[in-house]
C-alpha cells in the first residue's frame, strides 16, 4: 500500500478559492476539508472526479448563515491518495465519510450531494440516521445491479477503464452543458490534485466501483440504502440539471421513493449537465436556503 499526497503548491493561487484548507486523519489518513461560517451545518460531498472546488460558488452564500463543511474524499483533491487502483473501495470510501463525522462530532446535519456523494452519503444516513435533519439529493443514483445501467454510463465506464492516463479537465468539460466555455484557470484548478498518473487511481477506480451486477461490492448496500429511504421523513430536496445524460431520470425516482421528497418543489436546474455546482452554483445555493428556511 503506497499512499501520498498532492504537494501544497499545487493549490496555490486558484481561481476564486482562497478558504484555508483543514485536516483530520480517519482511519490512519489525512483528510482535508473545508470549514466556513457558523451555525447549523451543511455537508457537501463530491462525486467523480471532482473535489471540494466543486462547491466554491455556493460555499460564500451558505455560509453567511451556515457552517458549510466541503470534504475531500481519499483519491481526490488535498486528501491523501492510494497509488494503486485495489486499494479504492465501496467500503472504504463508506468507513472514510462515517469516521470523518464522528471524529467532528457533527449532527443535525443538512446533507448536500451530487454523484459518488449521494451513494455515499445516503448510505451512511441510512445507517447513522440521527445525524441528519435535511437532504439535499442531486445528479446522483442508486445502482442496485437489479436492472442494467444506462448506456451513457456504460460508455463512461468503458472509457475511464481503458483510458491509462484519465484526463481530468476533458472531462470535466464532458459532463457539462457547456463545458466548451470553461475558463481555462478552472479547469487547472479541477487538474491541479492530480500531478500525474499515479495520484489519479482513485478517479480511475471510481467508474468501476459502480454496482452494475446483483452480486457486486456496495449492490446490497445501495437496496438497503433504498428501502430506508422509502421510509424517510426529514425534509428532502431533489434537485436534478436538465441536461445530464448520466443520472437523467433519477430525480423522478428519488421522489417517488422518498417520501418527504414529495413535499417540496420539484426544482430542475436548467442549462447545466452533470457538474452542476460548477454551472449553476449560486442559483443552487439560494435553492438550498430557502429549502432550509421553510424546514426549520
Amino acid at each position: 500500500m503506497s499512499v501520498i499526497r498532492t504537494p501544497e503548491e499545487r493549490f496555490a493561487n486558484l481561481s476564486d478559492f482562497s478558504f484555508k484548507p483543514h485536516y483530520a486523519e480517519v482511519n490512519g489518513l489525512c483528510v482535508h476539508y473545508v470549514d466556513e461560517g457558523k451555525g447549523e451545518t451543511i455537508l457537501c460531498l463530491h462525486g467523480e472526479p471532482t473535489w471540494s472546488y466543486l462547491y466554491r460558488k455556493m460555499i460564500p452564500l451558505l455560509s453567511e448563515s451556515h457552517r458549510v463543511i466541503a470534504m475531500d474524499f481519499i483519491g481526490f483533491g488535498r486528501s491523501d491518495k492510494f497509488t494503486e487502483q485495489n486499494e479504492y473501495s465501496f467500503k472504504m470510501h463508506c468507513d472514510t465519510l462515517s469516521g470523518f463525522i464522528k471524529l467532528l462530532s457533527h449532527n443535525r446535519i443538512t446533507l448536500v450531494v451530487q454523484d459518488w456523494g449521494g451513494l455515499i452519503g445516503l448510505r451512511l444516513v441510512s445507517e447513522k440516521p440521527e445525524l441528519f435533519s435535511r437532504l439535499v439529493i442531486m445528479n446522483t443514483w442508486l445502482p442496485t445491479g437489479d436492472v442494467p445501467v444506462g448506456e451513457a454510463f456504460l460508455k463512461w465506464r468503458h472509457f475511464a477503464k481503458n483510458t491509462p492516463d484519465l484526463p481530468i479537465g476533458q472531462v470535466i468539460r464532458m459532463g457539462m452543458a457547456n463545458g466548451n466555455l470553461l475558463a481555462p484557470e478552472i479547469v487547472a484548478a479541477y487538474e491541479a490534485p492530480f500531478l500525474d498518473v499515479s495520484y489519479k487511481a482513485g478517479a480511475a477506480a471510481w467508474p468501476l466501483l459502480v454496482p452494475i451486477n446483483y452480486d457486486d461490492a456496495g449492490a446490497a448496500e445501495m437496496r438497503h440504502t433504498r428501502e430506508f429511504l422509502s421510509k424517510w421523513d426529514k425534509p428532502t430536496l431533489v434537485m436534478f440539471s436538465d441536461k445530464d445524460p448520466i443520472t437523467h431520470g433519477a430525480d423522478r425516482f428519488f421522489r417517488k421513493l422518498i417520501p418527504s421528497a414529495k413535499n417540496q418543489p420539484e426544482i430542475v436546474i436548467k442549462d447545466a449537465g452533470h457538474f452542476l455546482q460548477e454551472e449553476k452554483g449560486e442559483e443552487i445555493a439560494q435553492h438550498i436556503l430557502k429549502f432550509m428556511q421553510r424546514t426549520i
